[in-house]
């Protein structure tokens, strides 16, 4: 009898798992990785039965725990929301996926496997409050942000004028792939403006559009912005950035196992770079040849991905959102992604041990490296502990 696809590995050798959605590129792509690199297929444990409770591990299983975007059902359990165009719901994604990260990492330490991220380290990345808090506190550069909830567009307001803040990000604080941000620009009562892809039904239900639009009466912000407040705010200085060909330009920069192994220029004509709202690659040469131009160095850009990846020492990969600023001299960190290694194509830097490899050849190539290196779970963990049998329904 074949094993069921939440059955654990055998337990002699090294195996890979990711937990993902069985349909998605980003699950495709690892399981290119891992069989270019000579091994088996990694076993795919979907989100949709993970978060049933139906899943399990094996003794030395190398676990990939992956985005679960993307999956129209899988959205559905963790925000109770049918249509995955909604932008409401993310707070109660956060506690969801939270907590079923937390209850995979424990069945797969229990189990002897080891998995690329850390549960408290996820619960931090996908919380935009937290995440500035901790980068702040480590010395990483951040854009200036509000501390403490906000209550809604008048209270914004108030508060955005007592800092002499003209120019803010307004983002839901676990939102992702720039869901609900509003670009927000105030210059006085009356002479406000809003950037933004939220799309605004007329019962004030607010839906993700690939169309950036602008908003430009007060009513209209102040309407958007208070439907935003239920699920948490960030709000953050606006930070002027530097150009390549006439648009706004920022560096996804991806860090696997401390090293920055990858970058990638955005550009956009809007605030918003990503490039499923209109943004493009841009050029990294000019891009490194504009910093030697302002008297600095790729290095810091580097350096500046690696200290924020630092921050998180549990999760194996994440991507950095460099802000660098006008002129292209210093540079801020605007977001750490736990899921930002979807780069297709892109190769890796030239130095960073990762030339010639996509970004999941890299992770696969540390994860095997690491278990290389170290003894598995199993052979740390106390002995003669016990471990539950993991059957929870996390979205109960």
């Amino acid at each position: 009898m074949s094993r069921s696809p939440s059955s654990p590995a055998p337990a002699s050798g090294r195996r890979f798992a990711v937990v993902g959605n069985p349909e998605n590129r980003r699950t495709a792509m690892f399981a290119d990785a891992v069989r270019a690199a000579g091994h088996p297929a990694p076993r795919v444990l979907a989100w949709r039965d993970v978060l049933r409770g139906r899943y399990a591990f094996g003794p030395g299983e190398l676990v990939r725990i992956d985005s679960p975007g993307e999956n129209a059902e899988v959205d559905r359990l963790l925000r109770g929301i049918d249509d995955p165009t909604r932008v409401e719901g993310t707070a109660l994604w956060h506690r969801r996926f939270t907590a079923a990260v937390r209850e995979v990492t424990a069945a797969a330490r229990c189990a002897g496997a080891v998995t690329t991220a850390d549960p408290e380290d996820v619960a931090v990345l996908f919380d935009k409050r937290r995440c500035h808090a901790r980068l702040a506190a480590a010395g990483v550069p951040v854009p200036p942000a509000l501390t403490g909830p906000v209550g809604g567009w008048e209270e914004l307001r108030e508060r955005l004028g007592a800092a002499r803040v003209t120019r803010a990000f307004v983002k839901p604080a676990h939102g992702s792939s720039a869901s609900g941000v509003v670009a927000l620009s105030w210059a006085g009562p009356g002479r406000v403006k809003a950037t933004t892809s939220v799309e605004t039904a007329p019962d004030g239900r607010l839906y993700n559009s690939l169309r950036v639009r602008h908003y430009t009466s007060e009513t209209e912000v102040a309407a958007l912005l208070d439907a935003l407040v239920p699920d948490g705010l960030h709000v953050e200085r606006w930070l002027p950035k530097a150009s390549q060909g006439g648009r706004a330009a920022d560096l996804r920069v991806v860090v696997v196992a401390g090293r920055a192994t990858h970058a990638v220029v955005r550009t956009s004509r809007h605030p918003m770079t990503n490039l499923h709202l209109g943004g493009a690659r841009g050029d990294l040469d000019l891009a490194r040849a504009a910093i030697r131009a302002a008297g600095g160095a790729f290095t810091d850009v580097l350096d500046t991905a690696e200290r924020a990846a630092a921050c998180f020492p549990g999760t194996l990969c994440v991507g950095v959102d460099i802000l660098p600023a006008t002129g292209w001299r210093r540079f801020a960190v605007g977001e750490v992604n736990a899921f930002g290694d979807l780069l297709p194509r892109l190769r890796g830097l030239p130095g960073s041990g990762a030339e010639g490899l996509d970004t999941y050849a890299a992770q696969t190539a540390a994860m095997t490296a690491a278990m290389t290196a170290a003894p598995t779970a199993a052979s740390t963990a106390a002995p003669g502990a016990a471990c539950k049998e993991h059957h929870h329904d996390t979205i109960a």
